[in-house]
C-alpha cells in the first residue's frame, strides 16, 4: 500500500483496518524519525531522515480502536533523507517495523518504547518495538507454524521440520544489523530491518546447503516475506526461522578465551577451515560456478580501487598507504592479463569468528548468519565470487582477536594469529582439496580490500578500534609477503 493510496481511505473504525487510516504514518512519522536513527540497524546514519513512505502495513494482532488490547502492526517503510547538494534523491531504504501497541505499557517493556502519537488512529496509545516483547514474539512464532497469507506477508515452512507451539520467546537485545528472537532453546528467529527485493541469501544459502546434505549449517523451519506493490513482483524476505544450536560458543568469544590464558587455537582454527571448505564445496555442487576471467577480474580491482580511493578521502589516515595498497589490486588485475582464470561461486559473504558456533560435547563447528555485509545490495551479494574471499576475511578475524584481546598485540599474540590464520588455511587446503594460499594474488587483494573496509566501519563506528585494521594496513602495504598468511609459503612452511 503506497502513502498515497492509503489517504483514500478514512479514519480507524471497528469495521474498517486501521492500516488504513489515512493518517496513520503521519502520526507515527515524527515518533520514527527520532527512534530509527538511534538503532544499529538504521543504514542512513549521519543523514537526516525528511519523512516516510508507506510500502505496506499489516495488523498481525488487530489494535482495537478503544485500544483496550495490545496489537501488533507490520510495516514496510522507505525512510526519505537528506543528500549532499547537488545529488539526486533516490528512493530510499526500506525498512521493517514490528509495532507493539498497547495502552499502558508494562514497565519490563519500558526500554522498548517509542512514544505516544499525538494524533491519528493511535492517539494516546504507546508503541514500542514488537520484538523486545515477549508476548507479541510468541504470536510471530504461531504465524511461522501456519504457512499462509496476511495482507501482503506469505509465511511459508519446510514440513520436515516440527514446530512446537508456546515455545518462551526470549529477544537477544544485542545491538546487531538485524533482530534476533530465540524461541526456547529450540528455534532462533532473524528478522531482517533493512529490506530489499529478492530471497535474502541467509534464506537461499542454507536452504541449498540442506538440499546439498551439508550438516555444518542449520536448514530454515519458517520463513516469511513480501509481496509488496512496489517490488516488481518479487518477494522480499522479511525473516528466517532456523535451529537453535543451545550450549554452543561462537568462535570470536572461543578465541579470546584463549587468548587470555595464552593458549594454542591451531587445532580449533585448523578444524574451522575444514567446516570452511566443506560448506564451499556443497555450494559449489548446488549453485551455478562461473569463471572469471579478465574483464571480470578488473572490473573486481577497479571496485576495490574505488572503494580504497573513498576510504582514503573518508578516513585522512589512510592516505600515506593508498599507492602500495593499490599494487595489491592491480596484481589482481593483472591474473586476467596472464590468462589466467578464477572460478567463482555463491559464498558466505561476511565469514568471521562471530559467525561461526562449536558445539559444546564434540567440538563440532557450524557456519551462521549468510546475509553477507547488509550494507551491499542484495543484488550483489547473490554474486557467484572467489570462495578465498571468505578465507581472506577470516583470516582478518584471527588477526582481529589477536590484536583486541587481553594481550593487545604483543610479540606472543601476533604469533598466536600467525599460526592461528596458518592452521585455518591448512584445514580448508585438507578439506577443500585446493591451498587458499596458492592464489597469492587473490588473497592478498581480498584480505587488503576487507582491511580497507575494516578501516572506514571503525572510524565511523569505534574510533577506539581503528588501530587494528590499521595495523593490517601497515602490513599490507609492505607488499605481497605482508599479505601471506602467517608469512608462509603455500606448502605451509
Amino acid at each position: 500500500m503506497s502513502d498515497t493510496a492509503s489517504t483514500r481511505a478514512t479514519r480507524n473504525t471497528p469495521d474498517r483496518p486501521l492500516v488504513t487510516a489515512p493518517d496513520l504514518l503521519s502520526s507515527l512519522a515524527p515518533l520514527l524519525a527520532e527512534w530509527v536513527p538511534r538503532q544499529r540497524w538504521f543504514a542512513g546514519k549521519g543523514r537526516l531522515i525528511t519523512g516516510f513512505g508507506l510500502v505496506a502495513a499489516t495488523e498481525l494482532l488487530p489494535c482495537t480502536s478503544d485500544g483496550s488490547t495490545p496489537g501488533l502492526l507490520h510495516l514496510l517503510v522507505r525512510a526519505q533523507q537528506s543528500t549532499p547538494a547537488g545529488r539526486e534523491a533516490g528512493a530510499g531504504d526500506c525498512y521493517q517495523l514490528l509495532l507493539g501497541v498497547h495502552p499502558a505499557l508494562p514497565p519490563q517493556l519500558a526500554p522498548a518504547a517509542i512514544g505516544r502519537p499525538t494524533g491519528g488512529p493511535l492517539r494516546g496509545r504507546t508503541v514500542y518495538d514488537a520484538l523486545l516483547d515477549g508476548r507479541l514474539c510468541g504470536l510471530l512464532l504461531e504465524r511461522l507454524r501456519m504457512p499462509g497469507r496476511l495482507g501482503t506477508l506469505r509465511f511459508r515452512r519446510d514440513g520436515d521440520l516440527d514446530i512446537p507451539s508456546g515455545l518462551p520467546a526470549r529477544p537477544i537485545a544485542v545491538e546487531q544489523s538485524n533482530s534476533s528472537i530465540v524461541y526456547g532453546d529450540t528455534f532462533i528467529l532473524k528478522v531482517f530491518r533493512r529490506i530489499e527485493p529478492g530471497v535474502n541469501p541467509d534464506l537461499e544459502l542454507p536452504r541449498a546447503l540442506a538440499d546439498a546434505k551439508c550438516a555444518r549449517v542449520p536448514a530454515p523451519a519458517a520463513w516469511f516475506e513480501s509481496a509488496a506493490p512496489d517490488s516488481g513482483g518479487e518477494a522480499s524476505t522479511l525473516g528466517v526461522l532456523q535451529p537453535f544450536l543451545p550450549g554452543s560458543a561462537d568462535g570470536w568469544q572461543l578465541a579470546l578465551n584463549a587468548l587470555a590464558v595464552r593458549a594454542d587455537f591451531t587445532g580449533s582454527a585448523r578444524a574451522l577451515g575444514h567446516a570452511t571448505a566443506e560448506v564451499h564445496t556443497a555450494l559449489a555442487q548446488t549453485l551455478p560456478v562461473t569463471a572469471l576471467r579478465r574483464p571480470q577480474l578488473e572490473a573486481i580491482a577497479g571496485q576495490m580501487n574505488e572503494r580504497l580511493d573513498a576510504t582514503a578521502r573518508a578516513v585522512p589516515v589512510l592516505q600515506p598507504y593508498r599507492a602500495r595498497l593499490r599494487s595489491a589490486f592491480d596484481a589482481l588485475a593483472a591474473v586476467g592479463h596472464d590468462g589466467r582464470s578464477w572460478a567463482a561461486q555463491r559464498i558466505h559473504g561476511d565469514l568471521h569468528l562471530g559467525q561461526t558456533l562449536r558445539s559444546a560435547g564434540e567440538g563440532r563447528w557450524s557456519l551462521i548468519d549468510f546475509e553477507g555485509e547488509p550494507a551491499r545490495p542484495l543484488a550483489e551479494r547473490r554474486q557467484p565470487q572467489p570462495a578465498v574471499r571468505d578465507v581472506a576475511a577470516m583470516l582478518r578475524s584471527f588477526d582481529y582477536a589477536a590484536r583486541s584481546g587481553p594481550a593487545g598485540g604483543d610479540p606472543w599474540s601476533l604469533e598466536w594469529a600467525r599460526r592461528t590464520r596458518a592452521a585455518y588455511c591448512l584445514g580448508y587446503a585438507e578439506a577443500g582439496g585446493l591451498d587458499p594460499r596458492s592464489a597469492p594474488e587473490l588473497m592478498r587483494a581480498y584480505e587488503t580490500d576487507k582491511a580497507v573496509y575494516e578501516v572506514l566501519y571503525e572510524a565511523r563506528h569505534r574510533p577506539d578500534w581503528l588501530p587494528v585494521p590499521m595495523a593490517a594496513i601497515r602490513r599490507l602495504a609492505a607488499g605481497p609477503a605482508g599479505g601471506d598468511p602467517g608469512g608462509l609459503g603455500a606448502d605451509g612452511r
